[in-house]
């Protein structure tokens, strides 16, 4: 009889846990937002996946490599002894570059000074140091950039800059500079291609692309689409896709990028037919007749009216920089455009590669980056009593993972999607000066900020543009359509006498932009134009607190 009697307590407690979670299912369901959930909803605002941003298409992590390690120390790297290790450093580059496999070239515990920039040229090549605590291994600047032998690889940034009369000029502060070359380019840490160019600035220097195919047609979101000829292509390679504004000022790319909304677009979308006003990195995963497939979803429906085709992509693979500390000396800062060169790391040419681990103190600009694709830059941390002009920018990238960075210096563009930035995320960040979500105009789209933290000293007028948008007025609007905030959240420092709403302010010219799961410690109004699409406005995302982490696992576990 007690048995019996057990077996029906146990039935009725299975019972109830049923219900239990049958009503958590429910209040999770009434949680999730339309935009994922509805299909009516998710058919008329589209929502892009960024579920393959990062190193492997984030369907591994980073890799632990394995490979010949040459010690630093072995060439005469000392470190704490107040000496230039910059020739040190530079011959055991040189072996490294010449090392058969991976190359691992392992920094010491303690300070190294380096006083000119290390080129990183090759693939399988990893940077490391013994981490970024007190035994950690330290990098120190003692002179910026300015002081260093003009790079080659500038040369027609140098030129552009004086041949345009860039300049930077504030009458109220009585300022007329010119812009510093190392404003939003190099760094002492740098990867590239040799001889390779990485972006264009002047007409004289364009060449001829090595164009591999002719592309025809294909769908936004798909993956497969036609081309004229595919003898030159074939599975497992990386090259870039193209497309071109032959149309001039109406031309049908500008209206498919701003879905012809009602904004002022700039003369650098139609004066320079010859160069890509779209482009995407892109791995072919099969080739069949005249159809290519690829690995990611193209950003944009590529139309028979305008001209597209696939060329080749000069890159390294599997490069990585960790566990090192970059320090920078104090300095004052003059103006806007006009930094000396404190510049860290600038990734320029890398595919499946990798920045981790790094602190960085006092730079102009953390980490730069130019023409590189599904690369991870993670657990990166910023401060220092400079002001800085970028933390860690993303210019001319495709699919990178910017996640755990922390910003504590004061910065004038602490996170921002800059020129030509298509499907990148900052993901779980938090910014702690003066936080700026900046989207820097020139053609970028479909990029996510998710996750994000922003601490606000509020003002009296009880506003913040937080989504302020930098760039040039040649490149507006600041952002193409479907650039996605996700689940940000804004923790006012002091100041809030009253609960009445926080207004977020600062686009005005942002078409057709996400905005869910805007929420802070105090209620908010959010004004974004035009054309945006809000939900959960107030409202943390408790069942999807990061877009990126729900769209990875979604895809990962249909596989």
């Amino acid at each position: 009889m007690n048995t019996l009697f057990t077996k029906n307590v146990n039935a009725k407690n299975r019972i109830v846990f049923i219900l239990v979670l049958s009503l958590f299912s429910i209040m999770e369901a009434q949680e999730f937002p339309k935009i994922l959930s509805d299909k009516q909803t998710s058919t008329t605002h589209y929502l892009p996946d960024f579920s393959y941003a990062g190193y492997e298409y984030g369907e591994q992590p980073i890799s632990r490599s394995k490979g010949k390690i040459i010690l630093a120390t072995d060439f005469g790297v000392i470190p704490n002894d107040g000496l230039d290790d910059t020739k040190a450093l530079k011959k055991a580059m040189e072996v490294a570059n010449k090392t058969d496999g991976t190359a691992i070239l392992q920094l010491p515990a303690g300070r190294i000074i380096l006083s000119e920039i290390l080129y990183v040229e090759r693939s399988h090549f990893v940077l490391r140091g013994t981490g970024t605590g007190v035994s950690g291994s330290e990098i120190y600047f003692p002179r910026p950039l300015m002081y260093v032998k003009d790079p080659e690889d500038l040369k027609e940034l140098r030129e552009y800059l004086i041949k345009f009369d860039k300049r930077q000029r504030e009458k109220e502060n009585n300022i007329d500079l010119p812009f510093s070359q190392y404003a939003w380019s190099g760094g002492f840490i740098w990867t590239r291609v040799p001889g390779v160019r990485v972006k264009s600035y002047l007409k004289k220097y364009e060449r001829p692309y090595n164009v591999l195919a002719k592309v025809h047609e294909g769908k936004r979101g798909d993956y497969t689409f036609t081309v004229s000829d595919v003898k030159g292509l074939k599975k497992g390679d990386v090259v870039v896709l193209q497309l071109f504004n032959k149309q001039g000022e109406k031309g049908i790319v500008i209206k498919d990028l701003y879905k012809g909304c009602d904004v002022k677009v700039g003369s650098h979308h139609w004066m320079f037919p010859d160069l890509p006003i779209v482009r995407q990195q892109v791995e072919i995963v099969n080739v069949s007749k005249n159809k290519i497939t690829i690995k990611t979803p193209l950003t944009i429906d590529v139309k028979p009216e305008y001209e597209a085709q696939l060329s080749e992509w000069k890159h390294l693979e599997q490069v990585g920089i960790e566990h090192i500390k970059l320090t920078f000396t104090p300095n004052v800062r003059i103006a806007h455009h006009v930094e000396r060169g404190n510049n860290g790391i600038f990734l320029t040419r890398v595919f499946n590669s990798w920045v981790n681990d790094i602190v960085i103190e006092n730079a102009d600009s953390g980490i730069l980056t130019e023409e590189i694709a599904n690369v991870t830059i993670q657990n990166i941390t910023l401060k220092g009593t400079n002001i800085a002009h970028y933390t860690v920018a993303m210019a001319g990238v495709h699919n990178i993972l910017a996640q755990n960075i922390r910003v504590y210096n004061k910065a004038e563009h602490p996170l921002s999607f800059n020129t030509f930035s298509t499907k990148n995320v900052y993901h779980n960040c938090e910014v702690f000066r003066d936080p700026i979500l900046d989207q820097h105009s020139g053609a970028n789209h479909q990029n996510l900020f998710d996750k994000i933290t922003v601490h606000v000293l509020p003002s009296e007028k009880r506003s913040y543009p937080l989504f302020a948008g930098g760039g040039a007025p040649y490149w507006k609007p600041s952002h193409g359509a479907y650039n996605t905030f996700w689940n940000i959240k804004v923790h006012f420092l002091s100041g809030l006498d009253s609960e009445a709403p926080f207004l977020l302010y600062g686009m005005k010219d942002g078409v057709h932009a996400r905005l869910i799961g805007i929420h802070g410690n105090n209620p908010l109004n959010i004004k974004y134009e035009p054309e945006s699409y809000k939900e959960f406005i107030n409202k943390p995302l408790h069942s999807v607190p990061s877009l990126y982490e729900y769209q990875l696992n979604k895809r990962l576990n249909k596989k």
